[in-house]
């Protein structure tokens, strides 16, 4: 079994900053992409940033300049520091992992939990 575990989220005035980590445990053998996504109230879930090994960092227009991820390898874990936020960053942020469980085995995708990310006065 693979297991996401996000933590990091709360409740931030504007312009603040917070950090988002999310850590994968259980049978893993690799780990190609890890992301973060978030959804909104009444909106569809919409894709915040993924890396993929070996590859470059993808952000969504909306978070550029503010937002960086970053991986531990070592420690299958993904950061996500948000800075200068905005209320528009309001929503649940879901970490995202492509995760092989054995060499030459499929390719699964996994979400966390997800975490609330409140940005308000």
């Amino acid at each position: 079994q693979v297991q996401l575990v996000e933590s990091g989220g709360g409740l931030v005035q504007p312009g603040g900053s917070l950090r988002l980590s999310c850590a994968a445990s259980g049978s893993i053998f690799s780990i190609s992409t890890m992301g973060w996504y978030r959804q909104a109230p009444g909106k569809q879930r919409e894709t915040v940033a993924t890396n993929t090994v070996g590859g470059s960092t993808n952000y969504a227009d909306s978070v550029k300049g503010r937002f960086t991820l970053s991986r531990d390898n070592a420690k299958n874990t993904v950061y996500l520091q948000m800075n200068n936020l905005k209320p528009e960053d309001t929503a649940v942020y879901y970490c995202n992992a492509k995760i092989q469980q054995r060499r030459q085995g499929p390719t699964y995708n996994y979400w966390g939990q997800g975490t609330q990310v409140t940005v308000s006065s």
